[in-house]
């Protein structure tokens, strides 16, 4: 018996319910009895509610979960167990008014409303993961992570998203009930993205726009560029603007796939590697036919003093793989295996350029 081949069946069986699933939520005569129903087939198995987060994501802008209300997707927000009984007890016949400032959001806290019994409410929460109360008690807070030259960090955030900084690097993070947000201001991180179906994990850098709901990938700022390489799952890339009439353009990436977004716009998909990609993560730099000037734009993060590559060299390609525990001695190997001749008369910059023999 082929199982691989039942089990693809099972898969696009299930992809296709999901697909009605989001279809018949999204209608405007969706009844109760459609989401008590909906409820039981996403609690039925891990394969459904996986095939309704690709779906979802696959629409893109996640209308159907529009339909569940805010308290369903993130329970944490919903009313203390003292602040529903306070509630009841205001709600009594012959209760009394008092003073008291009510709960932020507690009048609309209703379930049946919209599904009924603990159950639904249960296979409900599984759409998405739990969200840090201390992040969600503001519309918006921000966090702030830098990295000084020659240091890198691990940051763990509430929502299970892992973020390695490279060195010199600042990101900032920016989490509310419709979206986790962040800005790469300068350098390179690479996000492992907890998956929430409900809400997008956006990254701004450059030139570049980049969305997913939960996979991993690697962002690189340098002066000029945004380069995207992902190392799992899909990520949708973007530019942030366009010529005058023209939309932006976008294209979606997948695993061991990467693309360069400048003012110039969107470059072409290249292959890559996650060898490729997280080569700083080993402490080392990875060049295969690289342009010296981008590969001393990637070296400078590095290095107490920049340098900058003669424009008669700036397009020679660099091959090789270079240790970054010694970055002044990278530069100088670097320098000899391309025959160049460095200038270190300016105390700020060293200049690169054809070596005079």
């Amino acid at each position: 018996m082929n199982t691989a081949g039942v089990q693809t069946v099972e898969n696009e069986q299930r992809l296709d319910q999901a697909c009605a699933w989001v279809a018949r939520l999204r209608s405007d005569s969706v009844t109760t009895a459609d989401r008590r129903e909906f409820a039981h087939w996403l609690q039925a198995s891990a394969g459904n509610r996986e095939a309704f987060d690709e779906m979802a994501e696959l629409w893109g802008d996640l209308g159907a979960l529009k339909h569940l209300p805010i308290d369903t997707l993130f329970p944490e927000s919903r009313p203390s167990l003292a602040a529903r009984q306070s509630l009841a007890a205001s709600n009594a016949p012959g209760a009394k008014a008092k003073g008291t400032r009510k709960t932020k959001g507690a009048g609309r806290w209703d379930f049946s409303h919209w599904l009924l019994g603990s159950g639904v409410i249960a296979a409900c929460l599984m759409v998405t993961l739990w969200i840090g109360n201390q992040w969600l008690g503001q519309d918006v807070q921000e966090q702030l992570y830098t990295t000084a030259v020659g240091e890198t960090r691990t940051v763990t955030l509430p929502d299970g998203s892992i973020i390695q900084l490279n060195t010199n690097t600042e990101l900032v993070v920016s989490y509310s009930r419709e979206e986790r947000h962040t800005q790469l201001v300068r350098g390179e991180a690479f996000f492992d993205v907890a998956r929430q179906t409900a809400r997008p994990f956006t990254v701004a850098a450059g030139n570049a726009w980049i969305r997913v709901l939960g996979t991993e990938f690697n962002v690189e700022r340098s002066q000029q560029t945004t380069r995207v390489s992902v190392t799992g799952g899909t990520v949708a890339v973007s530019e942030t603007s366009s010529a005058a009439g023209l939309p932006p353009q976008s294209v979606k990436l997948v695993k061991d796939q990467k693309v360069s977004v400048s003012s110039a716009g969107l470059g072409s998909v290249a292959r890559t590697s996650a060898e490729q990609a997280l080569d700083w993560t080993q402490g080392i730099l990875v060049f295969e036919d690289t342009p010296l000037a981008e590969a001393l734009d990637e070296l400078n993060r590095y290095l107490p003093v920049p340098a900058k590559a003669d424009p008669t060299v700036a397009g020679l390609s660099l091959s090789g793989t270079f240790e970054l525990s010694d970055p002044d001695s990278t530069l100088k190997a670097i320098t000899a295996a391309l025959d160049l001749s460095a200038d270190q008369s300016d105390p700020n910059l060293t200049l690169l350029s054809p070596s005079h023999n």
